[in-house]
């Protein structure tokens, strides 16, 4: 089968978008891994298909595969790109909403930027101590759609992302679905830098639109940082988190970034 994509990235965070508005596509996890694979498919972090939502709970719904094939319920990211390639797809201007893994979101525009409305972040624990292979570690964590274990380093350059990021990933606290994991370094001024270990990449990203929300939303818990946070991540962008707060929840919790087009191809599979 030739099939027709479109490679996407949102803030250095890749990829391949498929318009399946008429169901025909039938995408098995095999096909999406190896559509994933940067030597041997077209390269990217995941893939999302255009399908539409059969629940009537919003206007659309994508099927996500993560580049290992398991499925995504949610990707900050890949959310804005979904967006954009909606918008060119369908011709529309407007904004609207699409059902996920993890709930419906909207979408709104700004040019090439891109804000989508998250679902309610929770399961939020704070201090926790968590035994790993160098010593005890104070980990926080918080689902923002999929669940983020979030730890402040001095250096984001410095930090071990790959081994500690995989160590994390998998241990027994965190079981039995594992976590993604962000390494988090304040800026001071209401901003952080974030890098990303993520789950069902199995490595760094340049970016996590999810990661960068949890981490932000944690920031802003401690550190009482006011909407919005800036967030600068390892591909080089800036994205920008905000809130509204209601005691100790967080509402209304939006994600802006770029979301850009790199180019349209056809491969078979």
């Amino acid at each position: 089968m030739l099939l027709k994509f479109t490679k996407m990235n949102g803030a250095g965070n890749d990829f391949i978008l498929i318009d399946d508005r008429d169901r025909k596509v039938k995408l098995s996890p095999e096909q999406a891994a190896r559509l994933c694979h940067r030597q041997r498919g077209v390269g990217a972090d995941g893939v999302m298909l255009l399908i539409p939502c059969g629940s009537g709970k919003a206007d659309w719904a994508w099927d996500f595969f993560n580049s290992d094939g398991s499925a995504a319920e949610m990707c900050g990211n890949g959310a804005r790109c979904f967006a954009r390639f909606v918008q060119r797809v369908t011709g529309t201007n407007k904004n609207f909403t699409v059902e996920t893994g993890a709930g419906v979101i909207s979408a709104a525009f700004q040019g090439d930027r891109v804000t989508v409305s998250l679902t309610q972040p929770r399961d939020l624990k704070l201090n926790e101590k968590v035994a790993l292979s160098r010593g005890a570690e104070t980990i926080h964590s918080l689902n923002t759609g999929v669940p983020h274990a979030v730890l402040f380093v001095p250096d984001a350059d410095q930090a071990m992302v790959q081994q500690l990021g995989r160590e994390i990933r998998r241990h027994s606290h965190f079981a039995p679905k594992g976590t993604n994991v962000n390494f988090v370094q304040e800026l001071g001024g209401g901003a952080i830098r974030v890098r990303t270990y993520e789950r069902g990449v199995e490595g760094e990203t340049l970016a996590c639109g999810t990661g960068v929300t949890a981490s932000a939303l944690i920031a802003a818990t401690l550190q009482q940082l006011p909407s919005p946070v800036k967030v600068q991540v390892q591909g080089g962008d800036q994205l920008e988190v905000s809130f509204r707060r209601n005691g100790a929840a967080f509402e209304d919790v939006k994600l802006t970034g770029p979301a850009d087009f790199v180019f349209d191809g056809e491969i078979e599979i």
